[in-house]
């Protein structure tokens, strides 16, 4: 399959300056920015911002960024599956994954999620994918933040939802172990239903076992 990109932009403005947020962004331009100290969630900010360049040379990778001046301030990830996850298994060229968003925490709150969300999915190519993002409370701040599993997952539930991502059901274990951990999914306008009956088994891999 074919990773068709074209590149989109849009201004936020906010009490913290204008906010640029743009992508996909290419490996070369990536490069030619700083990547904010508090980004952390993940990794140290160095390793980070090189696990970001590296998915954005992947064939499918995309990188979507928000950046306050040259600074990146908050990105998302698009890229296969884990090859050890279900996921992966049903090999679909067309199934992509929200790897990880990340904004850092001065600027959360700003809207600057959301729009990053939105961004991602003005790319006409993403109406032929299925994307999927899974949520587990443990990758949560809920220290910093102060919030309950529950009041996080809202904020989070709210962010996807302004890339059209919506709360799937899956049997798979991880996401089953917590009642807050879920499967959120959009299926682009274009994905036939052959593509769509294949997902529905990685969603239910377990549902002969009884």
């Amino acid at each position: 399959m074919e990773h068709l990109r074209t590149y989109y932009s849009k201004k936020l403005e906010t009490s913290l300056g204008t906010i640029l947020v743009e992508g996909p962004v290419s490996t070369e331009n990536l490069q030619k920015l700083k990547f904010h100290e508090g980004l952390t969630s993940f990794r140290i900010p160095k390793q980070q911002f090189a696990a970001v360049i590296e998915i954005s040379k992947l064939p499918e990778g995309r990188m979507i960024i928000a950046r306050l001046d040259d600074t990146i301030i908050a990105y998302a990830t698009f890229l296969y599956p884990d090859p050890l996850e279900r996921w992966s298994e049903g090999k679909m060229e067309n199934l992509i994954e929200l790897g990880a968003i990340e904004v850092a925490p001065e600027f959360r709150g700003t809207g600057v999620g959301k729009t990053i969300l939105q961004v991602s999915m003005m790319d006409d190519a993403m109406e032929d994918y299925i994307v999927i993002t899974t949520e587990y409370y443990w990758h949560w701040d809920l220290k910093r933040t102060g919030l309950n599993v529950w009041e996080y997952r809202k904020i989070m539930e709210k962010t996807m939802q302004a890339g059209g991502l919506e709360v799937t059901a899956t049997d798979d274990p991880e996401i089953s172990s917590h009642p807050a951990n879920c499967l959120m999914v959009r299926i682009g306008n274009r994905v036939d239903q052959e593509t769509i009956e294949k997902f529905d088994q990685l969603r239910f891999m377990n549902r002969y076992m009884y």
